[in-house]
């Protein structure tokens, strides 16, 4: 009796083998008469709004209006966070650069990087220390340094 071969598929792990983008909603407030939303109102009435929303159909996109208040982009991510940014007096092209900076922006806090250096190590270089009298032959003659 011939053995057949035990088929085996990949387990799914979030963001081994697919790419899952963590923005699940952009949240669009603006205010029809306050002079800080003027950027707001013409970025939601420009193309610039609808062509994002066609590249980035996994998103959710939710336009709002709130009287009396600053525009505000607020993001809504998988793990449950939101993030917002204040969005008043900036202009079209500013504020859609805000709205990548949420659309990739993974949820997190952010937070500052311990340790001044990437790497940490006992030895400064595998080199040794650099000296400038390295290499060629060089000689000191007063306070000038003489290559020979």
């Amino acid at each position: 009796m011939p053995l057949g071969a035990v088929r085996t598929t990949s387990v799914a792990q979030n963001g081994v083998g697919a790419f899952i983008l963590q923005c699940k909603r952009l949240d669009f407030h603006y205010c029809d008469h306050w002079g800080s939303s003027r950027g707001m109102n013409n970025f939601l009435r420009s193309h610039i709004l609808h062509d994002f929303a066609h590249a980035h159909p996994q998103i959710q996109i939710h336009i709002s209006p709130r009287p009396n208040t600053h525009p505000i982009i607020r993001g809504h991510y998988i793990n449950g966070r939101e993030k917002a940014i204040c969005v008043r007096n900036l202009e079209m092209e500013q504020i859609l650069k805000k709205a990548e900076l949420l659309r990739d922006a993974n949820g997190e806090k952010v937070r500052k990087m311990k340790g001044g250096r990437v790497v940490g190590s006992l030895n400064e270089s595998v080199r040794g220390i650099w000296d400038p009298f390295h290499g060629a032959n060089k000689e000191i003659v007063g306070d000038r340094v003489i290559t020979r």
